[in-house]
């Protein structure tokens, strides 16, 4: 496939309502398919929630008891990959024909992970990529995870892989991601700061790639009213401002960044940007120099338990 339309999907979740929350990313799965776009990104944990300015009671050295009843509380509004929540996205994957990702929390056992799905059209959900390194606080209340969840996926319309939010920043992972001849560089993130635009267009530079970035927009209101957050409880304070965008394999903007509310970007893309991009520079081909350096990805699932025998 040479041309195809791609979509991010800039929108607030529904913390701590995940069903409707899913209901509501099914009917914005049908919105953007009847938009023309055949790939679609969404935000960061999009089920499930981002719970910006909240500190989950933990000051240094101590845990406070309402913190871990808002961890509980948090844990019962992530899914399991065999939930509800899934199975109605695959449910809307195949109805369209949509391939998307998106950003959840999955709950496995009492841990909690900021996760990317992707669901294929034709095959519902076909893996999903855990995020690495939880940034800051993050570290709190989501899991590590490890090297056997950076999968790339072929597609008609390119190689789609997905890094979450800060990753981005991780030098090793990025060129993980090139190795691997990623063509659509999906970043589902909760970063709306000005600098993230140059993060971006850097990233399609750099791996002369597509690169699709979807952020929320969403206010305090969206959250409960006794949910505690750093920030103030006026419903109309903007916790998340978006910033979508797509950029395209020499750093140039396709569509956005958009900051306005929430909305859907769409661009045309041109699989051939990407050879075109990568005729004098690619980063795991001929400008890699594997003579002076190496990068080694541990693939192995990384399990607190290994039963022998």
């Amino acid at each position: 496939m040479s041309k195809f339309r791609a979509a991010v999907v800039q929108a607030a979740s529904i913390p701590f309502d995940t069903p409707a929350a899913a209901a509501k990313v099914a009917g914005l799965v049908r919105e953007a398919a009847a938009g023309g776009a055949q790939l679609a990104v969404f935000p960061e944990a999009m089920l499930g929630g981002y719970p910006k300015g909240c500190s989950f009671g933990t000051p240094v050295g101590m845990r406070k008891p309402e913190g871990r009843d808002m961890f509980s509380r948090y844990h019962s509004a992530a899914i399991d990959l065999d939930g509800p929540e899934v199975a109605l996205l695959t449910d809307a994957a195949r109805e369209t024909g949509l391939f998307f990702v998106i950003g959840v929390i999955e709950r496995d056992g009492a841990t909690l992970y900021c996760t990317a799905l992707f669901f294929d059209g034709a095959k519902g959900l076909i893996g999903k990529h855990r995020k690495l390194m939880p940034t800051g606080a993050e570290r709190l209340i989501w899991g590590f995870g490890d090297g056997s969840t950076l999968p790339v996926f072929e597609t008609g319309m390119g190689k789609v892989g997905a890094v979450i939010c800060w990753e981005n920043y991780m030098p090793a992972l990025r060129l993980a991601m090139y190795s691997q001849g990623i063509t659509l560089y999906c970043a589902p993130t909760a970063d709306d700061r000005d600098g993230w635009v140059a993060s971006m267009r850097h990233i399609a530079l750099e791996g002369r790639c597509f690169v699709l970035s979807s952020c929320q927009h969403i206010t305090r209101g969206a959250y409960p009213a006794d949910y505690e957050c750093a920030l103030g409880d006026d419903p109309e304070t903007v916790l998340m401002r978006g910033g979508s965008l797509i950029a395209g394999p020499l750093g140039d903007l396709l569509a956005g960044p958009d900051y306005g509310g929430e909305t859907i970007l769409y661009a045309d893309l041109e699989t051939d940007e990407v050879i075109r991009g990568r005729y004098d520079f690619d980063a795991s081909g001929h400008y890699s120099r594997p003579d002076v350096f190496r990068l080694e990805v541990d693939t192995r699932p990384r399990t607190a338990t290994n039963w022998i025998g």
